[in-house]
């Protein structure tokens, strides 16, 4: 590419797994926020997965999983409990919208395709 050649910045809604058009994105970043903060735990109290373990009865291959970003088989409720055995305490805020219209959706309607 040219130092002449533009580069278009595309701004993000927030929420990368909707922007790669993931059917279930929101529940898929909830579920990367709460591995990031059991990540975030273990990091700070230098707990490894077999530690970790002791202290809360969660199977290290759990921990193993969460540190691996392997969140297929967790739910939203599961990551909170793993969470509140890390004596963590979670407060949810939800706040339902409507989803705003896509452009390249209307742009492709408008475009007869």
């Amino acid at each position: 590419m040219s130092k002449k050649e533009k580069i278009e910045a595309v701004h993000g809604s927030g929420n990368v797994f909707r922007d790669f058009g993931e059917p279930n994105a929101d529940i898929e970043q909830l579920k990367a926020i709460l591995a990031a903060k059991v990540i975030g735990i273990l990091d700070r109290r230098k707990l490894s997965t077999r530690k970790a373990e002791s202290l809360t009865g969660v199977d290290h291959s759990e921990f193993v999983k969460i540190r691996n970003v392997n969140l297929d088989r967790f739910t939203v409720d599961r990551l909170i409990s793993v969470l509140n055995k890390l004596d963590q305490q979670v407060d949810v805020k939800v706040k339902v919208q409507s989803r705003p219209q896509k452009r390249i959706k209307r742009e492709a309607t408008m475009a007869g395709l």
